[in-house]
């Protein structure tokens, strides 16, 4: 029996693809079963059965799964809507299959085939199957040729037993023809390509597609929208052969159809217990493969055209505190992501092998004693400091084969404030606040720059480093351009890291002089807080430009700034209370001393000269990272609920929709099937859509949220009215 039974159940794994229980429930399971002679008689199970299936789970499969079958830390749910949703399709020969052959995972295939039987009529049971008189077959030639279970809905319905259900119509599913994304077009995508978090490596937030352009953007209207499991979200969407893959809140990966916004696959991770969700701002591509960092400090290799987890790697441990908000960088056949969090010796960017998801290097952002940078931290021993966390992703030049990211902040500031004033200590905080460039081959940190030495006020420069070619010294040389929160662009040698310039756009108090030379910055002394006494600072913790991206035209030269102008009071805390900082203050929101109540703002400014080109300044702050077109506009979200489009050459508002809800992430740009799209997720709840509505509490946006995804288009032919609200 086991010989010849093995063999078949071999074939039919092959067949069935089956290489593990949670893959098995992320398979794209196709159309109902349909047949026009002798329809399959209806599975079925007895009470009994179950309740033996029952005890026999309680024993060998609760400890993963869960008591009820979907609160397990470590397995898939067995039971729910998206379970029945991907199960009531197909017999219940294949789970059988696997049960028998594959479980417990320690002993697999050692019940017996009765047991597994009564184990499958349980899950049947518990998704609301009805039991009958005739036990289940413990045989999977039986089991396959019987109908799919018929789960109840609420009210009853659900397809009738032995029901005849015609063929759907024949319809085109872009992932049989998508193709497997190399490097050289990661280098150079397609006009209607969006494969990176911000399109290309240089982090532009540029696309070159016209069609939808400032002659008919009136003509801009709704192509299709979805709706995002819900919670906050602040991804950026990648396209590819008419595929959208959207990552969501609570670890949950789509692939819908990128014209007509249909569901393609879905992949959901299990947390472990006690790790919450979080948000995540990039998910990367290469290959057939799909690379998605998880909220419990994993990243994850999905198989693009199933959402089949290829390969698993932890990245670090989230009961030590480690989380992973910003995104993944694949360049060089390496996968690097950077962890966040509070932990004791600060974070980590790691580098893992595309391929087999194995660590190929590690570097730490908070630099370790008795290496380089080590004697920056005041004398602290290692457990003692913390920060440095990556919340954006990466950016990549490969002319100098160089990937850049930019370690942030720490809230421990208090052991900072006060240098010690020993030989051969600072109190700079290496690699805070700099922007670090790898080599992606090795992980060796070829060059760093500080933006600013010992940050004691959480004004971050831990955003997008783009890489451009710019005028220097009388030659065109490739430069890393960026800012912190307070709107300060620092401009370095892409090759070297030696300083080039600054670009101050005028909405910050702290900073008082710039070293022309080292890019040092000098700050108003006054200004430090921990004395006991009240800092007005500006900007804001959260911006000036918080962590949502900047867009640049190569073109004009033009980078196009979202900015919330609002500023901080850093308020002394009373005796064993905790602050914001451990310097001793927490921070709270104040309009700049001259507001005219007007917050949010887009300014472009041409990097070349380091001339303000044009500002436009609006009441509602602003939630969204900027996009700009080839078709001459640029788009960005705010708090009030709107998507605005602005003429890119001179500010001029064209176009602005209302959405659902408050946009909490960046536009972008695509095409599929020969149409044009833009297209922006809404999913409010970041900090960036939570810090400034007290300033405006006349904007009264839904209490119960609904993260979505929005696209528009413009019709071939334009519609007999306008569209714009």
């Amino acid at each position: 029996m086991h010989t010849l039974r093995s063999r078949r159940l071999t074939r039919r794994c092959a067949a069935a693809g089956v290489a593990g229980l949670a893959t098995w429930l992320g398979m794209d399971l196709g159309p109902a079963r349909v047949g026009a002679q002798v329809q399959p008689a209806p599975v079925g199970f007895t009470e009994a059965q179950a309740a033996q299936g029952q005890a026999i789970y309680a024993e060998q499969c609760a400890s993963c799964h869960g008591t009820n079958l979907d609160d397990g830390a470590y397995g898939p749910p067995l039971k729910g809507n998206e379970f029945r949703a991907k199960w009531g399709a197909r017999s219940a020969e294949p789970l059988f299959t696997f049960t028998s052959t594959k479980m417990p995972p320690a002993t697999p295939g050692t019940l017996g085939d009765a047991k597994y039987a009564q184990l499958l009529a349980f899950m049947l049971l518990e998704n609301g199957a009805a039991a009958g008189a005739s036990d289940l077959p413990g045989d999977p030639d039986k089991l396959a040729a019987l109908a799919p279970p018929s789960w109840p809905r609420p009210g009853g319905g659900g397809l009738a037993p032995r029901a005849y259900v015609p063929p759907p119509p024949p319809r085109a599913n872009p992932l049989n023809a998508i193709r497997p994304v190399t490097d050289a077009m990661l280098t150079k995508p397609a006009d209607g390509a969006w494969l990176t978090w911000r399109r290309t490596y240089e982090a532009y937030g540029f696309s070159p597609l016209k069609k939808i352009n400032k002659n008919n953007i009136q003509d801009l209207h709704v192509a299709w929208t979805w709706s995002l499991p819900n919670g906050p979200n602040e991804s950026t969407p990648i396209v590819h052969d008419g595929v959208l893959f959207v990552h969501s809140y609570g670890d949950k990966v789509q692939a819908l159809d990128a014209a007509t916004g249909d569901l393609l696959w879905q992949y959901t991770r299990r947390l472990p217990s006690g790790v919450p969700p979080s948000v995540k701002r990039g998910i990367s591509i290469l290959g057939s493969k799909l690379y998605v960092p998880t909220s419990d400090a994993h990243v994850v290799a999905l198989d693009v055209k199933t959402g089949k987890v290829i390969w698993d790697q932890t990245v670090a441990d989230p009961k030590q505190g480690y989380r992973m908000t910003g995104g993944t960088l694949v360049a060089r056949g390496k996968v690097m992501v950077g962890t966040t969090g509070r932990a004791p010796g600060g974070n980590d960017i790691v580098g893992l092998d595309a391929e087999t998801g194995k660590e190929a290097w590690r570097f730490h952002t908070i630099a370790r004693p008795g290496e380089p940078g080590g004697e920056s931290w005041n004398g602290l021993p290692l457990d003692k400091r913390n920060g440095g966390s990556v919340w954006i992703p990466g950016s990549y030049d490969l002319v100098h084969n160089l990937a850049f990211f930019a370690p942030g902040n720490t809230y421990d500031t208090g052991p900072l404030r006060n240098p010690i004033k020993q030989p051969g200590i600072t109190s700079d905080a290496l690699y805070l606040d700099s922007t670090l460039a790898i080599d992606p081959d090795t992980g060796k940190l070829e060059w760093h720059f500080q933006h600013q030495d010992n940050g004691q006020w959480d004004l971050d420069w831990a955003f997008e480093r783009q890489v451009m070619q710019l005028p220097v010294n009388g030659r065109v040389e490739r430069v890393i351009v960026t800012a912190g929160k307070q709107m300060i662009f620092d401009l370095m040698e892409a090759e070297t890291g030696k300083y080039v310039s600054s670009i101050d756009l005028g909405l910050q108090n702290l900073v008082t002089a710039i070293d022309p030379k080292t890019g040092a910055k000098t700050t108003d002394p006054s200004l430090l807080p921990g004395d006991g006494t009240t800092k007005m600072v500006c900007p804001h913790v959260s911006g000036g430009r918080g962590w949502m991206p900047t867009a640049f035209d190569a073109n004009s030269k033009l980078l196009y700034v979202p900015i919330v102008e609002a500023c901080m009071d850093l308020v002394p805390v009373g005796e064993g209370e905790r602050g914001s900082l451990s310097s001793g203050v927490r921070w709270t929101v104040r309009p700049r001393p001259d507001s005219d109540g007007k917050y949010g703002r887009v300014h472009a400014v041409n990097v070349e000269t380091k001339k303000t080109v044009w500002v436009e300044r609006q009441r509602a702050p602003l939630t969204t990272g900027t996009l700009v077109t080839a078709g001459g506009l640029v788009f960005v979200g705010s708090l009030d609920r709107m998507l605005l489009a602005y003429d890119a050459a001179n500010g001029t508002p064209l176009w602005k929709t209302r959405l659902n809800d408050v946009p909490s992430s960046a536009p972008i740009a695509f095409s599929a099937n020969g149409q044009e799209y833009i297209a922006v997720i809404v999913g409010p709840g970041g900090y960036q859509s939570n810090s400034y509505d007290v300033l405006v509490p006349e904007i009264q946006n839904p209490p119960d949220h609904g993260a979505a995804i929005w696209v528009f288009e413009v019709p071939n032919r334009a519609p007999n009215r306008s569209t714009r609200q």
